[in-house]
């Protein structure tokens, strides 16, 4: 029994001890990572007393602090930055849907400011600019070597002055200067319209309004229509759709499906992540949709097509969106001051991830550029063309039909003739309604 005892408090001893010989080195990398920290915080310390007491001009050191915790932020990745007391409250108003600028949104690509997309109506949108451009010069000043805030300062003023960029676009040889007046934007997040049978809802951003006016506009036009039995489906256009709150995105997505996953969230904890379901009621009952996209869908936009894609509620058409799949959480911080600090990324229900990849479309349909008036078919070849049976000299009538039964053919045909028509202003949109057409027909 002895035996057995003391047998028992060396195996003891022993663990302990061979506790004590594994602790020990984890214990010193702690202190020796912890004694690096302070050292760097002590050299930060020296810097900031150097500047402060030598440089060539006497600095603000409160502007001096910022600009630090600025650009710890920024290194992380090209959205985490600090938001001065200013910039938190103009985000805040952002996200109320109202708030002065251009109306483009940016990011920053190998140091380069690229629009991610010129939001619709803005002074930006109207001047041209277009997702994919490249901001190199603001009024003849280089933002090459500015972080994104810095870049985006430049570009703010006072409503109704004018700012001149410089856009370098692929395709064009040589950067080109767009001359813009500044505006106060207000955006209406939905806009809704019927084309024929089907309903097309345009989603500018996601802010508060944003899922309001979907609905609004939504029940508005189907009633206008006589019920949903008189609609094909809808058109969810979020091209240039630069994204905006995750909760508006979830909630744009809810509208249309029953039940299921909408979009799931994964930080740096395991227990940090979180998964949002859809509820149960889909506003258009069940009636096909057609989502467009583009390289200026971003974020909260990819949520919502990732979403209506992988539970096979809708079909994506269009090219491959941005690609930023990372969730950013504004922090306040003492001063009135925040911080937007990327901390998960995000997942489409079947678990993808669309950081740097995008949406890619079911459809890919580019957009053709438009024709130049020179290019421009001659009248008279198009009438040509478009000549039947019915404009022959002494042509049979058709007697088989009755008069309600031509009439409702020559409707067909000139709703038919309008959506055409549509291809030439919006190519993209004109194959997403065709595409509901072609469901609607399939249907037994």
């Amino acid at each position: 029994m002895k035996k057995h005892i003391v047998a028992g408090l060396v195996g003891i001893t022993a663990g302990l001890l061979g506790s004590t010989q594994v602790a020990a080195p984890l214990l010193a990398q702690d202190n020796a990572r912890s004694s690096n920290v302070y050292e760097q915080l002590d050299l930060f310390g020296d810097i900031f007393e150097r500047i402060r007491a030598q440089y060539v001009e006497e600095v603000d050191e409160s502007k001096l602090i910022e600009a630090a915790i600025d650009g710890m932020l920024t290194s992380l990745d090209p959205h985490s930055s600090y938001l001065s007391p200013d910039d938190a409250t103009a985000m805040r108003v952002q996200t109320r849907g109202e708030f002065g600028g251009l109306g483009i949104e940016v990011t920053q690509e190998e140091g380069f400011v690229k629009v991610v997309s010129p939001m619709d109506g803005t002074p930006a949108f109207e001047a041209g600019i277009e997702a994919g451009d490249f901001i190199t010069h603001v009024d003849g000043e280089s933002l090459l070597g500015l972080n994104l805030d810095e870049a985006v300062d430049l570009m703010r003023g006072p409503v109704g002055s004018e700012i001149v960029v410089t856009v370098v676009r692929e395709g064009e040889a040589e950067p080109f200067d767009v001359s813009i007046i500044r505006d106060t934007i207000k955006l209406t997040a939905a806009r809704v319209r019927t084309e024929g049978h089907a309903i097309v809802a345009r989603v500018t951003t996601f802010n508060d309004q944003t899922t309001p006016n979907l609905v609004e506009g939504l029940e508005a036009q189907i009633e206008a229509a006589g019920g949903m039995d008189q609609v094909n489906g809808i058109v969810l256009d979020l091209r240039n759709n630069p994204g905006g709150l995750l909760t508006q995105a979830i909630k744009v997505a809810d509208t249309f499906l029953e039940k299921g996953e909408i979009v799931s969230t994964r930080g740096r904890n395991p227990e940090d992540g979180e998964r949002f379901n859809a509820t149960p009621g889909d506003l258009i009952e069940g009636k096909p949709i057609v989502v467009l996209i583009n390289g200026g869908s971003a974020s909260a936009s990819e949520i919502v097509a990732g979403a209506l894609q992988d539970h096979r509620r809708a079909i994506v058409v269009g090219t491959k969106s941005f690609g930023k799949g990372s969730v950013q959480t504004v922090m306040p911080l003492r001063g009135d001051g925040a911080m937007r600090l990327t901390t998960a990324r995000y997942y489409t229900p079947s678990g993808r991830s669309i950081q740097a990849l995008g949406v890619s479309p079911d459809i890919i349909v580019q957009q053709p550029p438009r024709a130049l008036p020179g290019e421009e078919e001659e009248e008279e070849t198009t009438a040509r063309r478009n000549r039947s049976e019915a404009d022959l000299r002494g042509a049979l009538n058709n007697d088989s039909l009755s008069e309600d039964e031509i009439r409702q053919i020559e409707e067909e045909r000139a709703e038919a003739e309008e959506v055409a028509k549509l291809r030439d202003e919006d190519y993209q949109l004109a194959y997403a309604i065709d595409i509901l057409k072609g469901l609607v027909a399939l249907k037994p």
